[in-house]
């Protein structure tokens, strides 16, 4: 299923809470002067940080986001810790807070039961003979969030975005992306992940464990020929292929998508929107011809895969022994009380969150955040009204879009009711987390045919991030990145708005990238552009696509300027319109230097300071494969290449690694 939030980074730093720590608004510390700023400023404006903060073992990377969720664990954990050393009446937030937090702790009793939880469901899977057999358990295996083969779930309608219909997309692939079964640079990879799944199927007392595995790697080779790449999916008008209910079974009738949906509870739909029609022409085709015990086989594995950070000990090391360890380098298992946190945070993320908005976040900062964002709009509209390479019809459209963003700050009005959510102390902790599961997939379907909740919000107040929704216009700031070094209600302007002020107008110009241009005011998908403004831009984006292609990660791997689009245009908007933004705030005010800085050079600092980050390779490796953002120093160091207003802070020239000629920058925004 499509997601349609786009976020300021993928892997989301949750539960960052305010510290008090007093460090400058700008922190000179994080600066390595032993290298020029005119030959690598990524290096200058974040070394001295990295240098401070080496990787530790349980890291496959470690930046400023994970800084703020490093100063708020301790804070989460004391307050958790609290709340399990009192008895709570049953049924309350506190209550179901401290009992998920209590189990996620509990390795003895996981260890114990060891994988006893999921025999019933492996006896399920088992005891499958027929192709109906196979659907039935696809649909028990949904109403929890899982199953195999294809993902599903209730969003807005790209067309009409007031209402909410079903999705139907590709899924299913354990190691999350085609290209890890089908380039030969990955045998390695594929080669540890069959030997997880080895190990977790002998965990679970699986027989004939080896032929299972060797069924499901054929069938999961077969789907990954069929997937569609990362830069297809790209393409908002490509998924977007309403069909019924009815039409789907006629078409792909092998899928038995009716049965599926019949256990689930959903209903025949006029309208499901099929985001891949090819790869289910080719998983029709699968079906036909591949015989119900490799089905299965694929079934279990995909199944046991899902559940290892619920069961015992020897589970969760098996895991993140391919995943965390082969697949990102990471050295070290986290310490289970950051694990713990995670549960009842992410389970029951705005209970936890007006928590934490009571006790971190001052109604100051919200204040402070508003007035910055009518600054970054205004300064969107300025850059708007001056594009050379758009017509004047294209720029009222634009300017209608920008007018009708919605703008939502550190937490939302109306929170998320989690009265009707099971958590039980008599339950076993497996058990609690089904209950979870199963509660959220009743929430989400529960709004299909419905009007859209344009109140609801896609992060959590305790979320390090920020997102634009192009279904409904909005832009959303959560509480936990209203912190240094993002942004500081006391610090000079040039830091908050090459900060903060970056994420903001980065965030606004997801409206406008590759994917966002193609929605209008209201967020529905509708082509407001004139032929030839639509030619321009994307030339435009094909200049940018370059600068990051040309760019080598590793020896021989390269970064993916196409797949990254989008948050690449993201970058180079916010840079542009935040620097705007903040020229506008301090116009009449007197220019002065600030730890022997100007406002420019502070702006281009501080926008360095909240990628300054450490990496393993082998994340390197992976993130350029998955993400769709460019890694934190091409982030910095490709981005800011294009604007003269860095190469005058820093006085860099033709010859100088930084520099780019004029004529290879590209001015979108």
């Amino acid at each position: 299923m499509k997601k349609t939030l786009f976020l300021l980074l993928t892997v989301i730093a949750a539960a960052a809470c305010s510290q008090n720590n007093k460090v400058p608004a700008l922190d000179m510390s994080y600066l390595d002067t032993s290298v020029s700023p005119k030959v690598d400023f990524y290096q200058y404006s974040t070394g001295g940080w990295q240098k401070a903060n080496p990787l530790r073992p349980e890291f496959a990377r470690y930046g400023s986001f994970d800084a703020l969720r490093e100063q708020a664990q301790e804070n989460l954990n004391a307050l958790f810790e609290s709340m399990t050393s009192s008895e709570a009446e049953l049924g309350t937030i506190d209550q179901k807070i401290s009992d998920l937090y209590r189990m996620a702790l509990d390795s003895t009793t996981r260890n114990a039961l060891g994988a006893e939880p999921i025999k019933p469901y492996i006896a399920q899977i088992q005891a499958i003979r027929t192709k109906d057999d196979l659907a039935r358990v696809l649909g028990e295996l949904n109403l929890y969030g899982e199953g195999g083969f294809f993902g599903s779930g209730v969003e807005a309608d790209l067309t009409n975005s007031d209402m909410q219909v079903l999705y139907l997309g590709q899924g299913g692939l354990g190691m999350g992306d085609r290209d890890y079964y089908l380039l030969e640079s990955n045998a390695a990879l594929k080669e540890g992940y069959k030997n997880f799944l080895l190990k977790v199927l002998n965990l679970s007392g699986v027989a004939n464990a080896a032929d299972i595995v060797a069924k499901d790697m054929a069938v999961e080779d077969a789907m990954a020929k069929i997937f569609w790449t990362k830069e297809q999916n790209r393409n908002m008008a490509a998924i977007y292929n309403p069909m019924s209910t009815k039409e789907i079974c006629k078409k792909w009738p092998e899928l038995r998508f009716d049965k599926v949906c019949a256990v689930v509870g959903i209903e025949p739909q006029d309208k499901v929107i099929v985001e891949q029609p090819s790869y289910f022409d080719g998983l029709n085709n699968l079906f036909k011809k591949t015989d119900i015990e490799t089905l299965k086989a694929y079934l279990l594995c995909q199944f046991i895969n899902g559940q290892t950070s619920a069961l015992s000990d020897d589970f969760y090391t098996a895991s993140w022994e391919f995943f965390s360890h082969q697949m990102a380098g990471t050295q070290e298992q986290q310490p289970r009380w950051k694990r713990a946190m995670s549960v009842p945070n992410g389970i029951l993320g705005e209970a936890v969150g007006q928590m934490y908005v009571e006790r971190y976040f001052p109604a100051s900062s919200k204040e402070k955040m508003i007035t910055l964002v009518e600054n970054l709009r205004t300064a969107l509209g300025q850059h708007i009204d001056m594009l050379e390479w758009m017509s004047d019809a294209t720029k009222a459209k634009a300017q209608e879009k920008l007018a009708a963003f919605t703008v939502k700050i550190g937490y939302p009005d109306k929170w998320k009711d989690y009265s009707t959510l099971d958590i039980n102390p008599d339950n076993t902790y497996y058990e609690n987390l089904r209950n979870a599961s199963a509660w959220y997939v009743k929430d989400n379907l529960s709004k299909l045919g419905k009007p859209t909740d344009r109140t609801e919000w896609g992060m959590t107040p305790q979320t390090v991030n920020a997102y634009y929704n192009p279904t409904t216009n909005e832009i959303c700031f959560p509480a936990a990145i209203l912190q240094k070094p993002f942004f500081d209600p006391d610090a000079d302007d040039p830091v908050n708005y090459g900060g903060i002020g970056v994420v903001i107008g980065h965030e606004m110009s997801h409206g406008f990238d590759d994917q966002g241009s193609m929605f209008d005011a209201q967020g529905n998908m509708v082509n407001w552009w004139t032929a030839e403004d639509k030619a321009k831009f994307d030339a435009l984006g094909d200049k940018l696509v370059a600068q990051f292609d040309e760019v080598e990660i590793l020896p021989g791997v390269h970064a993916n300027g196409r797949y990254t689009l989008g948050e690449n245009i993201g970058d180079h908007g916010g840079l542009s319109i935040a620097y705007t933004a903040m020229e506008n705030a301090m116009a009449g005010k007197p220019v002065k230097l600030i730890d022997g800085f100007t406002p420019a050079q502070r702006f281009y600092l501080s926008y360095g300071a909240i990628w300054a980050q450490n990496i393993t390779d082998e994340e390197k490796a992976r993130l350029t494969n998955m993400d769709v953002h460019s890694l934190a120093r091409n982030r910095v160091n490709v981005s800011i290449r294009n604007f003269q207003t860095f190469f005058d802070a820093f006085d860099i020239q033709e010859g100088d690694p930084m520099f780019r000629p004029e004529s290879e920058r590209v001015h979108i925004w």
